[in-house]
């Protein structure tokens, strides 16, 4: 866990950087894992339970191991109408997995998200950082092949 010393010595432990902290140990283990979060309550000076509650609160912390690959799928106003809970069924049976829930070999983590903000390419999936629109059920195949 040196890099979580590391991270902690990067925003000189202030109290004030804890929420770009937590994305950073985030971003370079995939989650939040408790011995990381240990290491910034103690090197930080703030109780465990305060980290916890900023985990808990935040949509975007996990504390639970995630895939490599993280699919969004977007479930807002354009999208649904326009079939996003049909990508969902589908990738859902595809990768054996339920929305939340990461496959078993790592490689994918299946998530809901309210809007992504692409209404006009609806309906839209996030893979990563890379976003695919005006999808049908049979183009998914195709999208994750790209992904390791």
């Amino acid at each position: 866990m040196e890099v979580v010393h590391q991270i902690v010595e990067k925003h000189n432990r202030r109290k004030s950087s804890l929420i770009a902290m937590m994305q950073d140990v985030q971003k370079s283990e995939g989650y939040l894992p408790r011995e990381a979060l240990e290491i910034v309550a103690k090197e930080v000076a703030v109780p465990l339970s305060r980290l916890y509650a900023l985990a808990t609160f935040y949509k975007a912390f996990s504390l639970t191991p995630r895939g490599r690959h993280i699919i969004h799928v977007c479930t807002g106003t354009a999208c649904h109408v326009r079939g996003a809970d049909k990508l969902m069924d589908k990738l859902e049976r595809d990768l054996g997995v339920v929305e939340g829930e990461t496959t078993e070999d790592g490689k994918y983590t299946l998530e809901g998200v309210r809007c992504v903000g692409c209404c006009g390419l609806a309906p839209v999936i996030v893979v990563g950082e890379n976003f695919h629109g005006k999808l049908s059920q049979k183009d998914l195949g195709k999208i994750l092949d790209k992904y390791e």
